[in-house]
């Protein structure tokens, strides 16, 4: 472990906004959960994560948005041949405006290896942001935490928050 730390902190200056407003969270600009542990998650300086085991995966991100838009969270992952534990099993990609919001979520699973985009390309877990919030953070994650299945072959490449 680094520092004696078991989980990546994000480090908010990887995140990058482009000029249309999306933002892009490469692994490093993300919390992962046993993310510094080298007996569970390789990750790079630059590419994508690999997740080696876990039976607890929480991959998360938070950014300050502008009032009253709506957000889709979407994160592009890839399983590799040899991937294991996601057969039958359903991740959540869940988001909140403010740390006390109430959670909006879409189920997932993972099938096939290969690179995808989840929830999907063309639409992503939607979030409207109160124009009155008085916390405007989105907070968003990549979970699976209640199967206690051990899984492993997971690649995050990024999550990206985009203006719909």
């Amino acid at each position: 472990m680094v520092f004696g730390r078991p989980h990546q902190k994000a480090e908010p200056e990887k995140v990058s906004q482009s000029r249309d407003g999306v933002y892009l969270f490469p692994p490093k600009g993300l919390n992962i959960v046993w993310g510094n542990d080298p007996r569970y998650w390789m990750i790079p300086q630059n590419g994508p994560a690999w997740l080696m085991q876990v039976s607890w995966l929480e991959v998360s991100g938070s950014v300050r948005v502008t009032k009253g838009r709506k957000y889709r969270v979407k994160f592009e992952v890839s399983l590799d041949a040899d991937s294991f534990g996601f057969k039958g099993t359903t991740l959540l990609i869940m988001a909140k405006v403010g740390k006390n919001g109430a959670y909006n979520y879409d189920e997932v699973t993972l099938a096939q290896a290969g690179k995808l985009t989840i929830p999907n390309k063309t639409s992503g877990l939607e979030v409207q942001i109160p124009s009155d919030a008085s916390d405007p953070t989105l907070y968003f994650g990549l979970y699976e935490v209640w199967s206690g299945k051990w899984k492993g072959g997971l690649e995050i490449h990024k999550a990206l928050v985009q203006p719909a």
